[in-house]
């Protein structure tokens, strides 16, 4: 345990480990498997270092369940933004961060040979002249310093921009705190409110998705290439199967869903030549490739996908290698006039579904969508009205009986044939 240390210099590791507490919280000491004990005892403490107040044990039969308890809808920030300010440095690293950023102070543009004397004259501090320039180029790359050219020379000032715009606009403090709650990239938001010491009295979110901001760095590099029209390399770790898998594709949208608060990237793959759907918490790292050949390319697919999503019924654009439409109809016995509230919920919810009225008490739903087993889910909250359900694909509609026939089991419900029910419901 000695070589315990509560900073960090891999983020993609500890990432994984406080997904798993936060998101998996039931697992026990002896069920992460894939790192040897000493690695999951580190990542354990470093957690309970940042995250004490909301750490929960469970003791069990076999240990102890740790996990995180957050509730958003009482807290007036999100607490994993600390895993963001946890990055290892060494000596060297901190004392030109404050040095360099205090010599700058007077908005004059120095090069890096300027910087290096003015650290052993004001400061008596040596650098070498390599070690100042590296340090420079990476602050301008983040943007805390502006890199100039002058003739043949770069030089380096202090970014003071934004500070100076939002120290005369103290109300847009407000703005910050409520995108750092409701936004991506909260963390942005917050270190602005931690800067100018702005905490946030105002807002509160009662479904916000706390664990977004450990995909930020993923989403950042996406949205680069998007804007860049370049394609990815992506390494995926599959949550089932605990493989690591890799995919190249020209990424496209972000989708979000309202309902889980799951975030997917959304691409082409040139291989398959279809659209595909990524959840972002599967990707362990993005690499961008190369921007396209041909930018108005990129224009095409994009067109081409917002065609596409009117027949998107979730984020699924195939099913077992179908490049074709999948159609699916659904009869329902809806008591008129006291249930009213079921066709109205069907045209509500069954996005861009026709809903037609067949008979006195009987309602008709028929769609067309790349993927119906995603209707599934939503299908069988109709459970007890549905009179038969017909699909182009067997098998989904194989799965709707058999699941009936199941549930009939455990409740005590003698059914002799699955089809029966599709006939006379």
């Amino acid at each position: 345990m000695s070589n315990f240390q509560e900073l960090i210099g891999s983020f993609p590791k500890t990432r994984e480990y406080v997904r798993d507490f936060f998101v998996y919280g039931f697992k026990t000491r002896s069920d992460f498997k894939e790192k040897s004990p000493r690695t999951y005892d580190n990542e354990r403490r470093r957690l309970e270092c940042w995250l004490s107040p909301y750490v929960r044990k469970d003791y069990v039969s076999n240990g102890a369940n740790i996990s995180l308890a957050i509730d958003s809808n009482l807290l007036d920030t999100n607490p994993l933004f600390r895993v963001w300010q946890t990055k290892s440095f060494t000596g060297n690293d901190i004392m030109l961060h404050f040095l360099i950023l205090d010599l700058l102070q007077d908005g004059q543009p120095e090069t890096a040979e300027e910087i290096t004397d003015g650290l052993l004259t004001k400061y008596e501090t040596f650098f070498d002249i390599q070690a100042v320039r590296r340090k420079c180029n990476a602050y301008a790359k983040e943007g805390l310093l502006l890199k100039e050219k002058k003739g043949k020379t770069v030089v380096f000032s202090l970014d003071d921009t934004l500070p100076r715009w939002l120290g005369s606009r103290e109300n847009l403090l407000d703005a910050i705190n409520f995108y750092q709650m409701a936004g991506p990239f909260g963390m942005i938001g917050n270190e602005l409110s931690a800067r100018y010491q702005h905490h946030n009295h105002s807002f509160r979110i009662k479904h916000s998705f706390f664990v977004h901001t450990l995909e930020d760095e993923i989403l950042f590099t996406l949205l680069h290439a998007m804007r860049l029209k370049a394609s990815v390399r992506l390494s995926i770790k599959s949550s089932r199967r605990e493989t690591v898998s890799t995919a190249c594709c020209i990424p496209l949208q972000i989708f979000t869903s309202t309902r889980s608060g799951r975030r997917f990237l959304c691409g082409y793959v040139c291989r398959s030549e279809r659209f595909t759907c990524f959840r972002l918490d599967s990707i362990r790292h993005v690499t961008i490739t190369a921007p396209l050949e041909n930018p108005e390319a990129y224009d095409e697919l994009l067109e081409k996908l917002d065609r596409n999503r009117n027949k998107l019924w979730g984020v699924s654009f195939q099913n077992e290698g179908n490049h074709f439409l999948e159609s699916l109809s659904m009869t329902l016995r809806v008591s008129e006039p006291s249930e009213n509230y079921i066709p109205e919920r069907l045209k509500r919810e069954g996005r861009g579904g026709v809903v037609t009225k067949t008979a006195p008490n009987t309602y008709l739903y028929e769609i067309e969508v790349f993927d119906s087993n995603e209707l599934l889910p939503w299908i069988r909250t109709f459970t007890g009205r549905i009179l038969s359900l017909q699909c182009s694909n067997q098998s989904v509609e194989r799965r709707f009986y058999r699941d009936l026939q199941a549930m009939y089991r455990i409740y005590g419900i003698e059914k002799k044939e699955p089809q029966a029910e599709s006939k006379n419901g």
